[in-house]
């Protein structure tokens, strides 16, 4: 891990294992169901125990989402969202909480704003960085120079099928946390998260990695306090969308605060 300048995500998470706990990272879709709701629904998620705040960036070939999370996003994209409305978010989001923001993002639509320009207007907004479920370290050289150059957190993501050379190359070049994916497949509330993602965060560690978090299909406080028994965080999507999209930020808000009765011990 980068250690200079210290991450605000990464001193996030120190601080709550510091605590005898983990972090809770909720992750919400920029633009759904409108601009509006969702800035407001993840200022709820920082009033309800969500440590870091992960935005997803619409897109139109989400290849890692599942059916909760795409519906989302084709919401958002057909209601008109564009890129420049994600920063136009982070900015209020920041201005109105101390959690840090960061922002989940397939690399397409980096390289088609520009990665540099991409990585200024995003320090604008006062994001914390990028994770990029699409883009491995060995293709990423333009958003290790863009993020080296503005402090910018990069999260690269670990899978069960990772070797441990790749495990070491992400643990490497992350800053702020390694997203360590549960699962093979794509995001979705299960009732069991996989035991695949204890072998892999102990693979991780003996690879080095200090700030490793778990995410894809977590729903419940249940399994947040497993989750933080093992690894340093906890990364919660579907559930949090389903409320959302069901019951509007006030869902959102109880459920945010449901899920962070698991990381108290």
């Amino acid at each position: 891990m980068s250690t200079s300048p210290v991450s605000a995500v990464e001193s996030v998470i120190a601080a709550r294992k510091a605590a005898g706990s983990g972090a809770l990272v909720g992750y919400l879709p920029v633009g759904f169901p409108d601009l509006r709701t969702s800035i407001e629904a993840a200022v709820a998620l920082a009033e309800n125990g969500v440590d870091v705040i992960e935005l997803g960036l619409p897109y139109s070939d989400p290849v890692m989402d599942g059916p909760v999370i795409q519906a989302a996003t084709l919401t958002a994209l057909n209601a008109g969202f564009r890129l420049q409305h994600g920063f136009e978010a982070i900015a209020e989001i920041t201005a109105r909480t101390d959690v840090p923001v960061l922002l989940m993002t397939y690399w397409n639509p980096v390289v088609q704003y520009g990665v540099d320009r991409f990585a200024d207007d995003l320090v604008a907004a006062g994001g914390a960085g990028l994770i990029t479920p699409d883009l491995i370290p060995d293709e990423a050289r333009e958003w290790l120079d863009a993020s080296s150059r503005t402090d910018l957190d990069r999260v690269f993501l670990a899978a069960p099928s990772s070797n441990h050379a790749r495990l070491e190359q992400a643990i490497e070049l992350s800053r702020g946390f390694v997203y360590a994916v549960s699962t093979m497949g794509i995001t979705g509330t299960r009732k069991d998260v996989d035991s695949a993602a204890k072998t892999l965060v102990a693979r991780l560690r003996e690879a080095g990695a200090t700030s490793a978090c778990v995410g894809l299909g977590i729903s419940s406080p249940e399994q947040v306090r497993e989750v933080l028994q093992y690894a340093d965080g906890a990364i919660v999507g579907s559930v949090l969308v389903e409320a959302l999209a069901t019951g509007g930020v006030a869902a959102v808000a109880a459920t945010a605060a449901r899920l962070a009765a698991g990381t108290i011990h």
